[in-house]
């Protein structure tokens, strides 16, 4: 996985970084008839970006004609890099490159004959060119489109369960370097954290899993005026399906507009955190939530589906 983390983090470590240069990249891992494609959107600010999409079938899949629930594996993130701004591939990169690799890793291994049971759907976007915004307690990277935009052309129906890869080292709430995972996000409910998704964290790292904490805000839309932990789990107010983000963590405050603050070590476990889960959750193995318990929670206190809204 660290080989794909290379590649990739030095694809977009370029001024030149596209949707082109990436979807090359992946075509080389994979069979010739890959779903790997891309598509540039321009935003009101006169930059742009490039989604990128990566479909990988599985045995039982649905694009096969089965069963199987279809894993969402999103890379959250503004922008690759803050030119002219800043020089180089900025740590805000970290979730799309993880997202990229796990999508390479999954192309690698189905060209070589291991397919998975369940469809894989990978996406993100890719610019070189981003804006910075004023955050506390450090900048964040801003983006060439808005976060609708971005659920658009990144949260698929087909995602019977996302995870949403993002840097979240910008704050003093999380004080862990390397991958920490969110509790389960489900149409306005902050829900347990998955006892299968913890074993799965505790076999890639060899370590304790961190749970890292969410507030109520951080799970309503961006543009409400709320303070946000950062985006990692905007894709949560655009599905029905759980929503679990996977955090790429520091212990002091990094501002996602650094550069030179990248640790490729830290992206390949969460890229392999991806492709582990992707494994058993296609296999019905694991679980993000508890369905149950779920349709309990909301027959007792009703839908809190008004958080994933702008409110009135």
């Amino acid at each position: 996985m660290l080989r794909h983390v290379m590649d990739v983090v030095d694809i977009l470590d370029s001024p030149h970084t596209s949707g082109e240069a990436v979807c090359a990249y992946l075509r080389s891992q994979a069979v010739t008839d890959a779903d790997i494609r891309y598509e540039t959107i321009a935003g009101e600010n006169g930059l742009s970006t490039d989604f990128v999409q990566i479909v990988i079938p599985g045995s039982e899949g649905r694009r096969s004609g089965g069963d199987a629930p279809t894993l969402g594996i999103i890379g959250r993130l503004g922008g690759a890099g803050a030119r002219p701004e800043r020089i180089g591939f900025v740590s805000d990169g970290d979730g799309a490159a993880a997202a990229l690799s796990a999508g390479a890793k999954l192309l690698q291994m189905a060209a070589r004959g291991d397919v998975l049971s369940g469809d894989v759907i990978v996406s993100t976007h890719v610019t070189g060119w981003a804006p910075t915004e004023p955050h506390h307690p450090v900048p964040f990277m801003g983006s060439p489109v808005d976060m609708s935009v971005m659920n658009e052309h990144e949260v698929h129906a087909e995602m019977d369960a996302i995870l949403s890869i993002d840097t979240t080292k910008g704050n003093r709430t999380i004080n862990h370097r390397g991958i920490t995972i969110s509790p389960t996000v489900k149409q306005g409910y902050i829900l347990p954290p998955s006892e299968d998704l913890v074993g799965v964290l505790e076999t890639v790292t060899g370590d304790r899993a961190v749970i890292f904490p969410l507030a109520t805000q951080d799970i309503t839309p961006y543009g409400n005026g709320l303070h946000h932990l950062n985006s990692i789990l905007q894709p949560a107010v655009a599905t029905s399906s759980p929503v679990v983000g996977v955090a790429i963590t520091t212990v002091v405050p990094v501002a996602g507009c650094a550069t030179g603050a990248s640790h490729e070590v830290d992206i390949e476990l969460a890229a392999r955190f991806a492709v582990e889960t992707a494994k058993y959750y296609g296999k019905k193995e694991i679980r993000f939530h508890d369905a149950d318990e779920f349709a309990r929670i909301v027959e007792l206190y009703g839908s809190a589906t008004a958080l994933q809204t702008q409110g009135s």
